[in-house]
């Protein structure tokens, strides 16, 4: 009876041990939250990191109801881009107001090329502009005009890889022919910024009357291949959903095709990929349906297949939340970034999840 009632406590003991493990690296901070105001969508400005120093970009806006069920931002009250910094992995954050060295209403021309060898540097592509920062960020030179390619504008977010002083391969989306959202692609530039070569599209035009294809999260796989995945909305058997899908390039963004066995179903929300120190791939992203959450995946197949889906947090009072974007500190942790909200509470903060891979339960 002692064997039995002493081999139940070390089951027991080891049980809690184990479950304890699991869920024991993951941490969620509260980056900024303030009474009376929405906070929202890190991953339309970007994320930087020098170590353990993280920016992240985010809107500032008036908290108002939305009568029609969408985004509970005012529309008539102007909306700020603010940033959070932390020098202390994510651990703690402090508030800045964003810095233009120009008119940031006014798209100018860049006449000196940009030198991407720089170890302060950070890239911001947003709209049909991009600027840059030389300073981690505490100034931002632009906008400067991006090249459309032939369509009626540029629908980018931040997703770049520097490739050399001169070289910078970005993924971005521009509108369809009819104007609407939007096509991702692949561009280049080789000169410093001073000019911009489409590469390729990353995949067919969606639908014109419904489907739009946006916001692309972007890692090299090896010298010659991206592994990118795209946000997507379009009609399934004559209903409107919205998924994520994987596609691959295998010579340096000129084609690409589509890993059809990798799409999540996460009802509207853009993912984030980082590589982590073993290799590995790690992808976050929001899920707009009940439970609403932070999710995410690995991969130890350059992203070929995904492992289970790992809950970062389950506890949002609503699809109005999300945005994600990751970096990984020097220890080997991810801090994941988002816009997000609890049961009672009205407003939209901004939160971050540090966390270990290998220490979140399913």
């Amino acid at each position: 009876m002692r064997i039995f009632t002493l081999a139940l406590c070390c089951a027991f003991t080891f049980l809690t041990s184990s479950l304890s493990a699991q869920t024991r690296d993951i941490k969620n901070v509260v980056v900024f939250q303030q009474e009376g105001r929405f906070a929202g969508w890190p991953a339309n400005f970007g994320i930087w990191s020098w170590d353990n120093e993280i920016l992240v970009g985010f809107t500032d806006g008036a908290h108002q109801k939305n009568p029609k069920g969408g985004h509970d931002i005012s529309s008539e009250d102007p909306s700020i881009t603010r940033q959070a910094r932390s020098l202390d992995g994510g651990e703690t954050w402090t508030i800045e107001d964003k810095v233009y060295t120009l008119d940031e209403n006014q798209s100018h021309e860049l006449t000196e090329p940009i030198d991407f060898s720089n170890p302060d540097i950070a890239i911001n592509l947003k709209g049909g502009d991009i600027f840059y920062s030389l300073d981690r960020g505490k100034t931002w030179a632009g906008p400067y005009a991006l090249p459309t390619f032939g369509r009626p504008k540029l629908l980018s977010r931040t997703d770049y890889i520097i490739e050399g002083p001169r070289q910078v391969t970005a993924f971005t989306a521009a509108s369809k022919q009819n104007g609407k959202e939007g096509q991702p692609l692949c561009m280049r530039t080789t000169d410093g910024g001073l000019t911009w070569n489409l590469v390729g599209w990353i995949m067919e035009e969606p639908a014109q009357d419904y489907g739009y294809a946006i916001m692309p999260a972007t890692v090299a796989l090896n010298e010659n291949s991206y592994l990118s995945i795209i946000r997507r909305g379009g009609r399934i058997d004559g209903e409107k959903q919205w998924w994520l899908e994987t596609f691959l390039s295998p010579d340096k963004g000129k084609s690409w095709y589509e890993l059809k066995d990798e799409t999540i179903h996460n009802a509207g929300n853009p993912a984030t990929l980082t590589r982590l120190d073993d290799n590995r791939l790690a992808m976050a992203y929001g899920v707009r349906r009940a439970p609403y959450g932070i999710r995410a995946k690995v991969s130890d197949d350059n992203g070929q297949t995904w492992g289970r889906e790992l809950i970062l947090r389950a506890d949002s009072a609503s699809w109005d939340i999300g945005y994600p974007r990751t970096v990984k500190r020097p220890d080997g942790k991810l801090v994941t970034i988002y816009y997000y909200h609890t049961a009672g509470q009205d407003l939209r903060f901004i939160g971050a999840t540090i966390w270990d891979p290998d220490n979140v339960k399913y």
